[in-house]
């Protein structure tokens, strides 16, 4: 018994420590069970057909293939970092589960103008994903049976209802202001501009009024200073001025229905 509460609270003490810790099996798991509420609801997530969508895939594809080979990811070979895109004009948002699985809506390509632009925001996404912010909150929030059950062996069956508490999961400001950094970085190392992410959210601040509320400010609430500081992590890294690929992005948007 005394063996027992002494486990209790050792994984208590790990729980409160960040993600460092957890196996990356875990990342999988989590977002294999949010793919898995994706899948079962297809008129709240229609997925565009690969084929169908030929192109516009094969550019968001080549965007993540740069960020992914940009050597700055510390899961690059981990996780699965498969591409989808749902079919929403009417939400711009964008989301990567644990273990790496992409999603972003047509809503919010056709909101964006470049390349570079998107780039910022799918690095973005990906350094959540890579930083494992989800997990960690998550895990956090579990019961601590939760985590002993996952410790002493469980099957999935044990995790059902984390999947789509994964779904609705917001970040905090410390998350979104490394995201943002992050996603710099990364660009940093690829062919595209730095500052996508920037483009991004200059673009909300100048459209918000007429907007109304965007899905993406919800869940990624916004770090004070937020484009001052990504222009500040750009200038630190050198300045440097990377392509748009406006033309480019016109073929993405003509692509999708």
């Amino acid at each position: 018994m005394n063996k027992l509460f002494g486990l209790l609270f050792f994984i208590a003490a790990l729980s409160s420590c960040g993600s460092s810790w957890i196996p990356t099996k875990v990342d999988k798991t989590l977002g294999e069970l949010s793919n898995q509420e994706i899948i079962n609801a297809p008129n709240q997530f229609p997925i565009l057909d690969k084929e169908e969508c030929a192109y516009a895939y094969e550019r968001v594809e080549l965007i993540r293939d740069e960020i992914i080979n940009s050597g700055e990811l510390d899961f690059a070979q981990d996780f699965n970092w498969e591409v989808k895109i749902i079919k929403d004009d009417s939400v711009l948002n964008a989301f990567c589960l644990p273990g790496g699985n992409f999603y972003i809506y047509t809503g919010l390509i056709k909101y964006l103008d470049s390349e570079a632009a998107l780039a910022g925001v799918i690095g973005h996404e990906m350094a959540h994903a890579d930083k494992r912010h989800s997990t960690k909150h998550l895990v956090q929030n579990m019961s601590l049976s939760l985590i002993l059950q996952y410790f002493i062996g469980v099957d999935q069956s044990s995790l059902l209802g984390l999947g789509a508490n994964l779904l609705s999961l917001s970040f905090n400001r410390l998350d979104e202001s490394e995201a943002d950094m992050q996603s710099v970085s990364y660009l940093n190392k690829t062919k595209y501009d730095p500052r996508g992410a920037a483009f991004f959210f200059e673009k909300i601040e100048k459209e918000n009024k007429s907007l109304g509320p965007i899905e993406f400010m919800s869940t990624h609430p916004d770090p004070e200073n937020r484009v001052k500081k990504i222009y500040k992590k750009w200038k630190d890294l050198g300045a440097k001025k990377g392509k748009l690929n406006k033309e480019e992005y016109k073929k993405i948007i003509s692509d999708l229905p």
